[in-house]
């Protein structure tokens, strides 16, 4: 599998005064991104809520993580994980300079995102499941962490010139469609709740739809 990708929105201003170093994304990107995404629903979709515990698996250097940290308050948990330390390393910076500390980062294995049994109320995969070669044991994990009606909540972006090609040929375009994905999660054992399969332009690019498909642990 390849390294878990994720890329999230929007905090009120206060929380990201970011320095330009800290990270690939500079504030102006991260509110670009506020102008596309609709992250609100993203979370009601997943049922995030104050005091829950959740995941960002595939956390890249805190973007969804951050807002999650916000969202579930001080009495939740959040818990980040990416395969690359780099990332981990500048994320625990940030949370370490903005006194974030319902946060923990977890260095995952490429088939394992070593995320705590039976714990979580929601997991989101965002922009992230199509590098994931173990796809299998990765949501064979998830749903181990999930508390029993636990949600995971999967978000990719399907190109239109790659629409009705092969799963192999959609991987390495970096996109992927739904209903190969809604396959995978039934085979897994997760019951589908929630299926939308345009929830907006990535980017604003019109040959990117964004779709989700919403799961829930049912034991």
């Amino acid at each position: 599998m390849r390294s878990y990708q994720v890329w999230f929105v929007i905090l009120p201003a206060f929380v990201f005064t970011l320095q330009s170093n800290y990270a690939q994304y500079k504030k102006a990107d991260w509110d670009k991104r506020n102008t596309w995404m609709n992250v609100s629903d993203l979370f009601e979709l997943a049922k995030i809520e104050l005091g829950g515990a959740v995941a960002d698996v595939g956390c890249h250097e805190g973007y969804l993580t951050i807002h999650m940290a916000q969202k579930v308050g001080d009495l939740g948990k959040v818990y980040a994980v990416d395969v690359r330390q780099d990332r981990l390393d500048k994320l625990d910076k940030y949370l370490e300079e903005h006194k974030i500390q319902n946060v923990k980062t977890i260095l995952g294995d490429y088939d394992n995102p070593k995320l705590p049994k039976n714990t979580l109320d929601a997991v989101v995969v965002m922009d992230t499941y199509h590098e994931m070669e173990d796809y299998k044991d990765i949501l064979d994990r998830i749903k181990e962490s999930l508390k029993p009606g636990g949600k995971i909540l999967i978000l990719e972006k399907l190109k239109r010139h790659m629409i009705d090609k092969p799963r192999d040929e959609q991987i390495e375009a970096h996109t992927l469609s739904l209903h190969y994905v809604k396959k995978e999660l039934q085979q897994a054992g997760f019951l589908i709740t929630k299926e939308i399969d345009d929830f907006g332009q990535w980017k604003n690019d019109p040959d990117k739809t964004m779709w989700i498909l919403v799961g829930k642990r049912n034991q």
